[in-house]
């Protein structure tokens, strides 16, 4: 294993990220601002936000609650519907302030009632999207209730992602938060590159899936606050991803998929899915890329090879990790409330270093 004690990255983007709105905004943003520079914003409120304008007015509302002297940039994203048009996909492009649309079939996770019913209702966004160079964002799980929650993701690939590749060949596609072996192997099997070289399918991994297997929802008891979607599976996909994440393959990258939700709301007889890792999520990924003695990859997971994707400027500055042996707060104020954060009151090694 690496004895290294201090470890800088150039400041690292989040290309899948949960802010929320109103008082949880105010809240969980300054965790993410004090990490990362950019980040890709899920567009799932209620209501979700659907036009551009929903994401002109959310971007405005996210700026407005950064803490003073933050340089960090939201980038929006769209919410796929039935009803998106090829012209919204066009007028979005030309933005330049939206840089995704996200499909959530509908059910599939939170506030995702909205999404799409059939994926051959949205076939003409899809085509004006491979048109413009506009990336689909996917929760790439299926919802038919006689399909186990564990199979979800490989029956979606086989079903849909296979086909939807085929007929829109051109199209760059993120599968988000991939969580099995078999995701991990089909993006990495997929060679298909633009002419800039940039991949055509990529997958954003998170530190949750790295770092644990579905046990951990039931270590001495249920655990609330280990429960995603998509769900944490065996060890043999966990392994998977890891080999996968520390790789140097520029088809996996960094995407929290951080997930706030008041403690109240995970803490009941039906709790909301969703891990809080933005309070360390650094941390934890260190963490995860040190169980393969891997730390050097880091920086390209993190801070390249999503900028290279989305076709964004890598970033300027960096952050600084020491190993500094600390204890994760057991909860942290949350909209009025309080929330708790992925390996609440454990030691971690990794501890980001913010200056005064």
């Amino acid at each position: 294993m690496t004895t290294i004690q201090t470890l800088t990255l150039t400041r690292p983007d989040d290309f899948h990220l949960h802010l929320r709105d109103g008082a949880a905004l105010r809240d969980a943003l300054p965790w993410t601002a004090r990490q990362f520079a950019r980040a890709i914003v899920m567009p799932n409120l209620k209501p979700p936000v659907v036009r551009l304008q929903q994401a002109l007015e959310y971007r405005g509302r996210i700026l407005a609650a950064l803490p003073d002297g933050s340089e960090f940039t939201p980038l929006m994203t769209l919410y796929l519907t039935d009803d998106t048009t090829p012209a919204m996909v066009e007028e979005a492009r030309r933005s330049g302030v939206v840089h995704a649309f996200k499909l959530y079939p509908a059910g599939a996770t939170t506030n995702s009632d909205s999404g799409v019913t059939e994926l051959k209702r949205i076939y003409p966004a899809l085509e004006a999207m491979q048109r413009v160079r506009m990336p689909l964002l996917i929760h790439g799980e299926v919802t038919d209730p006689e399909i186990d929650v564990f199979d979800r993701e490989v029956v979606f690939i086989e079903r849909h992602l296979i086909a939807l590749r085929r007929a829109f060949p051109e199209l760059k596609i993120v599968l988000e938060h991939i969580t099995t072996a078999q995701a991990a192997q089909f993006v990495g099997e997929a060679h298909e590159r633009d002419a800039h070289g940039v991949p055509r399918l990529a997958a954003t991994i998170t530190a949750h899936h790295l770092l644990h297997n579905r046990n951990a929802m039931f270590k001495g008891g249920m655990r609330p606050h280990y429960y995603c979607l998509p769900v944490l599976k065996r060890e043999t996909h966990r392994q998977a991803l890891l080999d996968a994440a520390t790789s140097g393959d520029d088809r996996f990258f960094l995407g929290t998929d951080s997930a706030p939700h008041a403690r109240h709301a995970k803490e009941a007889a039906c709790g909301c899915a969703g891990c809080f890792t933005a309070a360390n999520a650094l941390e934890l990924y260190c963490a995860a890329f040190e169980q393969r003695d891997a730390l050097h990859r880091l920086d390209d997971f993190a801070s390249r090879f999503g900028a290279a994707f989305y076709g964004l400027p890598r970033n300027s500055g960096d952050v600084t990790l020491k190993r500094t042996p600390w204890n994760v707060p057991e909860h942290l104020p949350y909209a009025d409330t309080d929330i708790v954060p992925l390996h609440a009151g454990e030691a971690m090694e990794w501890q980001v270093q913010i200056d005064a």
